[in-house]
């Protein structure tokens, strides 16, 4: 039987939170799509490109804790 709830990630004797692969999730998909956005020179249409990286960290955090990790 499945658990629906999180639960922590062990790594030897130390526990982390759920939390910490949803963040390092969102971390990598920002990154992927920020240097998209500057292959295809789309980034030169921000104001402010590091409020643009954020806002898709937290979007990208959102989704995966949605409906990929349930956090």
């Amino acid at each position: 039987m499945a658990n629906n709830y999180p639960h922590e990630l062990s790594l030897g004797d130390v526990y982390f939170s759920p939390l910490l692969s949803v963040l390092l999730g969102a971390f990598f998909a920002t990154v992927l799509t920020v240097i998209l956005l500057n292959k295809l020179k789309l980034s030169r249409f921000f104001y402010a490109p590091p409020y643009v990286f954020i806002a898709f960290m937290t979007l990208y955090a959102l989704l995966i804790d949605r409906y990929w990790i349930k956090f």
